[in-house]
Formats: structure tokens, C-alpha cells, sequence
């Protein structure tokens, strides 16, 4: 019995410090490499000035559970391709080697756009059958829609990466992303207005604990502001402006809602409970990367 509780603390250990290890190793690799931008910005071109570590950080939180939690992952690959445990540590490796090219702006048009690619195969596999297979079923459409606006993020910092090294102003990668990330935040918005206490940004099925003030209120808002800005960023009206405003309220909700989340699964014993904190936080930090993505490699008269 004592081996059994001494290895179930071990796995426990194990997954919980090897995603908080390497969130907080991107956050100073991030961190560094965007000092200058951020302190040549102005305003909330300040939190732009992050996209690639928002994006990035999360990422290597990912990397970081494939290998932990091969196991439990590895049941998600569909049935029909064989190593299913390969599979899941070559995903690992992928998303850890995209987390330190995104962070630190190197070969960002391959990594981007790879890691673009990678989703889009994981919508193809498994989210769009499971959808189709049922689509009444909101939280599969929100799980969709959230895997792509990954995938267009991913993208849009190839786009913008390439549109740098050659000099254009516009790219194919920027516009399909960005109507990814338009029609996501419309759909979230609509969303928001049906289930207003279900946590916000990316509305899932886990409600906002009841000890955070003004949820609905936080609801209501975070519905107004994805649908004004989905439809700004989907029919490019003002986009840069619509994606900074987005991907700013989106960031501050990670911070706010979803940090106190995280903090509060600290004293619970359960790693279910703590993996799930992690999850969400950088699951909606992601999905804030994205937007402010588009915002970065939009021209300002845009």
C-alpha cells in the first residue's frame, strides 16, 4: 500500500511540476525576447507586443503534459492509427519545439505554420467526426471552433513572419486565420448570451465558481465584446483595433477569472482538479495569443 500511495504521489508530482516547470521557463524566455518591443509600445500595443509569448507559453505547457501524461493522452488518438504512445510523445516534441521558436521570433513562418497544419489535421481526425456525429452538442462546436482559431493563430504568425521577410503588407495564412478567429468569436459571443455563468472567453461546460463577483455581468460583457469584435475582425472593419480590444479582454481574463481558478485548485489534493486549472488558464491564454496575433500583423490603417 505505501508503494502504491508513494507512486501515486510521484505521478502526481510529476505532471503538476513538469507543466507549471515549463510555463514558467517560457514566460522568462518569452519575456525577454519581447522586453524591447514592450518598451518601444504604447498602450494596449503593449499587450500586443506579447502575442508570440501568449502563444508560446501555453504550448510548452502542452509539450510538457504529453510527456508527463502519455499515457491518459494517448487514448485520445484515434483508433485507427497505430503507436498511439508515439504519437503522443511526437506531439510533445512538436509543441515544445514550437513554444521556443514562437517565444523567441526564430523560424516563426515554419513553426507557425506547422503548428497550424498540426491542428487542423486534429480537427479533421477527431473534432469535426465527433461534431458531426453529434451536432446539437455546443461544447463539441466550441471545442472546434477553439482547435481553429489555434490553428488560424498559428497561421497568422507564419503569415505575418513571411509578409516581414519579403516585404508584403498582406498574406493568405493572415486572411484565413482571421476568419477563423472571426467566426469563433461570434459564435462565443452568441454563446455567452445563452450561458452567461459558464466561463468566459471559450464557454465550456465548467461554470464560474460562485465566489467570483459579477459573473453574469462578466458573461454578458465578455458575449458583447466577442461578438463586436468577431464581426469586425470576420468582415475586416478596424480589425486591428477590434483584435487588440478582443485579445486584451480575453488576456485580462486570464489573469483575473482564470488565475483565481488556478490559485484555488493550489490546496485541493486532486491532480484532476489541478491539470484542469492549468488547462483552462492556458487554454484561454492560447486562444488570447491567437487574437492578439491577428492584431500584431494587421497594418495599423487597417
Amino acid at each position: 500500500m505505501h508503494t502504491t500511495i508513494l507512486a501515486t504521489f510521484l505521478e502526481i508530482s510529476r505532471t503538476v511540476v513538469s507543466t507549471y516547470t515549463a510555463g514558467i521557463a517560457l514566460l522568462v524566455i518569452g519575456a525577454l525576447t519581447a522586453r524591447n518591443d514592450v518598451a518601444k509600445a504604447r498602450g494596449l500595443d503593449r499587450v500586443v507586443a506579447l502575442s508570440n509569448l501568449f502563444f508560446a507559453l501555453p504550448l510548452a505547457v502542452f509539450g510538457a503534459e504529453h510527456f508527463s501524461a502519455a499515457r491518459g493522452i494517448m487514448q485520445g488518438v484515434p483508433k485507427f492509427m497505430p503507436w498511439p504512445l508515439f504519437w503522443t510523445y511526437f506531439v510533445g516534441v512538436a509543441l515544445l519545439a514550437a513554444s521556443l521558436s514562437i517565444a523567441t521570433k526564430i523560424q516563426v513562418r515554419w513553426s507557425g505554420l506547422l503548428f497550424g497544419i498540426m491542428m487542423f489535421l486534429f480537427v479533421a481526425m477527431m473534432d469535426l467526426p465527433g461534431t458531426l456525429a453529434e451536432p446539437h452538442n455546443r461544447i463539441n462546436w466550441a471545442l472546434l471552433l477553439r482547435e481553429m482559431s489555434f490553428g488560424g493563430g498559428g497561421w497568422i504568425l507564419a503569415g505575418d513572419a513571411l509578409a516581414t521577410r519579403d516585404g508584403h503588407s498582406t498574406s493568405k495564412l493572415i486572411t484565413a486565420g482571421r476568419i477563423v478567429i472571426g467566426v469563433a468569436a461570434i459564435f462565443y459571443g452568441v454563446e455567452h448570451f445563452l450561458h452567461p455563468v459558464n466561463v468566459p472567453g471559450v464557454p465550456l461546460e465548467k461554470l464560474m465558481p460562485e465566489w467570483i463577483p459579477g459573473r453574469v455581468i462578466i458573461g454578458y460583457l465578455t458575449g458583447a465584446i466577442l461578438l463586436i469584435g468577431g464581426v469586425s475582425v470576420l468582415f475586416a472593419k478596424k480589425t486591428r483595433m477590434a483584435a487588440t480590444y478582443l485579445g486584451t479582454w480575453i488576456a485580462l481574463l486570464v489573469f483575473t477569472v482564470y488565475a483565481a481558478i488556478l490559485i484555488a485548485s493550489f490546496p485541493d489534493p486532486s491532480t484532476d482538479v489541478k491539470v484542469e486549472a492549468v488547462n483552462y488558464f492556458t487554454d484561454t491564454m492560447l486562444y488570447a495569443g491567437a487574437i492578439l496575433a491577428l492584431a500584431s500583423a494587421t497594418p495599423r490603417t487597417d
